[in-house]
This record gives C-alpha cells, structure tokens and sequence, in this order.
C-alpha cells in the first residue's frame, strides 16, 4: 500500500484527487497540506466515508513530524511548492508535481536533491492524457515543421505565466528543434512585446481571459499550409485525477527526475 501525503489537498484538483486516493485499493491518504484548514480533518472536509481522521497541515515540516508518507503530491503554488518539494525530497519522499510556475533551474535544483538522496520526482504540467497526445504529436512535428509558436490560455484568475502544461511543452520541443524566425525579434518595427515572451527559444503568447480554465495552441507554419495542435480543459479535474493515480503507481520505477507524464507510459 502506498501512503500518499496531498500538498494543496483542499484545492480544486487537489480536493478530487484526495478523493480518488482515499477510494484507491492500491493507496492510503495519510494527511494533507491546507493553509486555510489547520487542524481540521479531511474526511468531513470532503465528505470520505472514513471513521479515521486524515489530518491537515500548514507546513510539510509538521506533517512530516506527525504522520507517514512514502509519496508527496504537490498542487500548490510554486513558492510554497519548492519549499515542500525540497523539504520532502531532503527525508527521502518521493514527489509528484502537478504545480506550475517552476522554472527550468527550478527543476536542475529539484533533480540535484533527488539524486543526493536517492529517491524520486515526476514532474508533469498537465496530467491529462489529452495534453500527453498533444506533446507527442507536436514532438513529431517539430522534427519537420521549424517554424511554429505556441498560445497559452487560462483563467483571468491565474496569476503565473506561462501555465505549466506551455512551460513543459516550449521546454520539450525546444530540446527537438528550435524555431526559425524569418525576422528576429529585436528587429520588430513597432511594439515588440506583442510578438510574445521568447522561452527556451520559442515565442509563447499567453491569454489570461474569463471563459477559459486551460488550454494550449501549438501553431506550426510552412508556405502554403499549417498545422493547428490544440487542447481545452473543461471545467471538471477528473482528467487530471486519472495522471496523477498512474503517476502514484509508477512513481517507484526510476530514480531522479523526470518530466512528462509520457515518461512512464508506453506508446
């Protein structure tokens, strides 16, 4: 059985995917991280048929004192999920980050801790299966088409940018093939910043409006035609839910880093 602690655990994905651990044969929910519930217990918080408590934190370090764990899911935000990631990973947990807003030195640092420690992260920006398709497929064509950007949409309400699911797209593909640009940026007449932030290479142009929770355009150009590779998230987090149960499975089958989460699947 797999003692799986949630950071996040009272949050919109982080509530349902405490859910689908609890319910798991396979896993036992030992506790959660909620600034906002301290003390209280998670079963009545989200209606788990348990006679137990599963008790909420405000810090990993209290939870790390007071409960078992082996695997630590973390939905937070990404200043409080460095400091649990690498508090978790220094005591020899093993670590999901479904959190966005993590830089690529972000991760060089989080891969440096788990190695010295000798246990075990999976990063994933998204954990939908619809968006692993999607960075397969733009992989595949990004071997052919070198001239492509990518739109970032989300929320009003999200307040990092890029989302995690464009980050570890600009990131993958960039390790493909790098863009070409038939004029270079600084060479824009007008107002440059309307050609997008250039990450890892690759211009990224990220929309923050009402009506949309999450999505991601890839754009890819040749003369004459054009390839359109595009994923919307609904409004519910079941998608992500299936992610992170394979991803809790899986998390004892390397050691290190790894990103994506195509990187323990089979296709």
């Amino acid at each position: 059985m797999k003692k799986v602690f949630v950071a996040g655990a009272t949050g919109w994905a982080g509530s349902e995917i405490s859910k689908a651990i609890f319910n798991n044969d396979e896993m036992i929910l030992t506790g959660g991280l909620s600034l906002s519930q301290d003390g209280k217990n998670l079963s009545e918080i989200l209606s788990l048929q348990s006679d137990n408590t599963i008790p909420l934190f405000k810090s990993i370090e209290d939870a790390i004192e007071h409960v078992e764990f082996d695997i630590l899911v973390d939905f937070t935000k990404t200043e409080i999920a460095k400091h649990n990631i690498h508090t978790a990973l220094q005591k020899g947990k093993k670590v999901i980050i479904g959190t966005s807003g993590l830089t690529d030195k972000d991760y060089e640092e989080i891969e440096r801790i788990a190695n010295e420690n000798n246990t075990s992260v999976l990063a994933a920006g998204n954990f939908a299966l619809t968006v692993v398709l999607l960075q397969k497929f733009a992989e595949m064509a990004a071997k052919y088409i070198p001239h492509y950007e990518i739109i970032d949409y989300a929320d009003a309400k999200k307040i990092d940018a890029p989302s995690g699911t464009v980050a570890e797209l600009a990131y993958r593909l960039s390790k493909i093939q790098k863009p070409e640009l038939s004029v270079a940026i600084d060479d824009t007449i007008g107002n440059k910043e309307t050609r997008g932030a250039t990450i890892n290479g690759i211009q990224v142009h990220a929309v923050r409006l009402p009506g949309h929770t999450l999505g991601v355009e890839t754009i890819f150009g040749l003369k004459g035609e054009k390839l359109i590779l595009r994923h919307d998230s609904g409004e519910s987090a079941e998608p992500y839910v299936k992610g992170v149960l394979l991803a809790i499975k899986n998390i004892d089958t390397f050691k290190g880093l790894r990103r994506g989460l195509d990187s323990i699947m089979e296709f």
